[in-house]
Parts: structure tokens; sequence; C-alpha cells
């Protein structure tokens, strides 16, 4: 089962740029972790699951053995070079199309284009809303007009300005919950004062604004990413299960729900996933933080999401390690799953193949519709 999903070339439905530039060790165990730093003295990302995961699969990428130490893979690394190393980890990945949320640039990273060459793969971009309505906003767009012409009947030109042209993609990304309100146009008035002070460059930060954006996307009518569970350092994890969103996710239908990373509520996300027909989900981003534990991730997972609304993402940010690790820990977890089912007669070898390239990149071909 691992040789026939390695086979296999995955669609990673949500992932971010990389750095293309050379990176010294506090830096790069910096990028291992969600927190703002990488630790206190002493204590080392190395010794993590995802340290321990990057030093048994990533050297021999770069030409290393396995479980090469810490000092040795950043001295490798440097000689290579960051554009050799970028080349390397996703090449290895086995992509066949990415779909890039460019809305996550805190540092210069490369674009969707760039990592479609590296790849070898084509790549989609994934837009964030809350970009788009800070770039209309430092733009100078009338604001206060917008959220009325994004009504339902709307066309979905309308809230990006009416000189504009909607930004094209497969999809949307959001980091927000809600539902539409008169007041949106306040909250937009806000976030043009925000943008006409010039102190900073504005930023969507407004419950009411960003339920006006996740119903423009709604009425769009293309699939929209929800990040929840496990991410930012900044994010309220105690309000980031996705069953909290259960009463907008009912509301979409039959707008495709993309509920992304969802650890530690990832069973919670199954069971959205089986009994709202428009919701679909990944385990990205944990599943290379998990390491070694990702397989058991994998199969909690599965536990109640029908396979026809799994897909695999990495949400690789900053390292292409994370590519080729996510890409990898999903492969042997699902593997594991799928042939250990089989063995048990749950079902088939020929049934678990099917399931293997439905997650693979199958599901997100038909919910994208990508070519």
């Amino acid at each position: 089962m691992l040789e026939y999903l390695e086979s296999l070339r995955l669609v990673d439905h949500h992932c971010h740029g990389v750095l293309g530039e050379d990176l010294g060790r506090t830096a790069f165990e910096a990028m291992l972790t969600e927190a703002e730093t990488a630790g206190p003295p002493g204590v080392s990302m190395f010794d993590t699951q995802v340290g321990f995961a990057l030093r048994r699969w990533c050297p021999p990428v770069l030409g290393l053995d396995a479980h090469a130490e810490p000092e040795e893979y950043l001295a490798r690394r440097a000689e290579l070079g960051a554009a050799e190393v970028n080349r390397r980890f996703l090449a290895a990945a086995g992509l066949d199309a990415l779909c890039v949320d460019t809305g996550h640039t805190p540092r210069a990273i490369l674009e969707p284009p760039g990592l479609g060459r590296l790849a070898g793969a084509r790549a989609h971009e994934i837009v964030r809303l809350e970009s788009v309505a800070e770039r209309v906003a430092a733009d100078g767009v009338e604001a206060a007009g917008s959220p009325a012409r994004c009504g339902p009947g709307s066309t979905p030109r309308t809230p990006w300005g009416p000189s504009r042209s909607p930004p094209t993609g497969p999809g949307w990304s959001c980091r927000a919950r809600g539902r539409r309100t008169r007041r949106s146009a306040g909250a937009a008035g806000r976030l043009m004062r925000a943008a006409e002070s010039g102190d900073d460059p504005p930023r969507v930060c407004d419950e009411i604004l960003h339920r006006f954006l996740v119903w423009c996307a709604v009425d769009a009518g293309l699939p929209v990413q929800f990040h929840v569970g496990y991410g930012d350092a900044d994010a309220d994890l105690r309000r980031g299960d996705p069953l909290l969103l259960i009463e907008l996710l009912r509301a979409m239908d039959p707008v495709p729900a993309m509920l992304l990373h969802n650890y530690p509520f990832h069973r919670n996300a199954g069971y959205l996933a089986q009994v709202l027909p428009n919701v679909h989900v990944d385990a990205g981003l944990a599943t290379h933080n998990l390491g070694h534990r990702s397989p058991a991730l994998i199969a909690e997972l599965l536990e109640l999401a029908p396979f026809g609304k799994v897909l695999y993402s990495s949400d690789a940010f900053g390292l292409a390690e994370l590519y080729h690790l996510g890409a990898l820990l999903f492969r042997r977890g699902l593997a594991g799953f799928l042939a250990g089912g089989a063995e048990d007669g749950a079902w088939t070898a020929r049934d678990a193949e099917r399931v293997a390239g439905l997650v693979a990149s199958g599901n997100a071909r038909r919910v994208y519709g990508l070519e």
C-alpha cells in the first residue's frame, strides 16, 4: 500500500510559500513552531516530534545519512544554498498541483508560480479574503458602499470595488466565522479610516467585517477554506473547535466548506464532514508537527469522515522541508490505515487503492474543479 501511495502524485489543497534565503539555526528552528519565538535558552525545536521527523526523513534528500545531527544538517543546507534546498524538497514531495494561500506573508516568500516550477506541478492561488479587503482599503476604494453591493443576488465582482475584477483562483481562504450583518458598512468604514491614518497597513480584525467577507465568498460560489484548531499562537484555541461553526456551515450549503488543520478537534471535524453535505476536512499542519504520531491523527480523522470528503494538505510555510515531511508522513499514515483495514478484511486491497486515490488527489480535483 505504501508503494502504491508513493506512486500517486498529490494535490496539496492548502499550502504557502517558502523562504528563498539561507537561514541560521535560530531562524531555522523558529520556522518549526507556531510560537512567536523558537523557545527559551536550552530548549531546541529539534527535540520535538517535528524536529526528530525532520532529522529522520530530510537529511537523505540533501545527501546525508538519516538522523544527521542538527549542526551537520544545517551546514549541508547552507552549503547547497536555499534555491537548491527548495528545489530538492519540493520535487521530493511528489505533487501534481498546489493550492497556495497567498494571504500569510510576514516575510518575502516564493509566490505560486515559483513554487509550481520547483515542484513540477500546477500552482493555483487561494485568495485570502482579508487580504483583498485590506488591499481595497489601502488603495482608497470607498468601502462604505461595498457591503450594500454584496447582498443576496449580487455578482461576485462587487466586493472588490466598482472598477475591479474579482481575484481569480479555485477557492477562498478565511480566518472568520459568522453571518452577514447590516453593520458591515460601519466595520468597513473603520477599516478605511485605519488605512487613511497611515500609521500601519490596514488589517482586518473586526468580527463584523469577517462575517461580511465570508458571505461575499459564499455568494461567489467557490469553496471557502476555514482555519480551525491548531495554528498561529495569537489565535484563541478555546474558540477553535469547528463545532462552533455548525450553523454557518449549514447555512453555506451547497457551497463547499473546507475545514483546515482541525487538530486537536479532528474527530469533531470528521463528524461535521459526515453529517453536513458541504463540509470537507484535512489534517494539514498537524501531520508534520505530530511526526511519529501522525498515523494516529490520520486514523482518528477517518473514523467518521467519509473518505470522499478528506483531502491532503501540508500547510507548509517557510521551510521547503515541510512540503516533503507533510507528503511523506501523510502517505505513510494513510498507507498504514488502509493496509491494516485490508489485512483485517474491513475492505479489499482494490478498495484501499481507490480510497488512496480519492484522498491523495481525486477529492481536491472534484471540489475545486481542477483540471
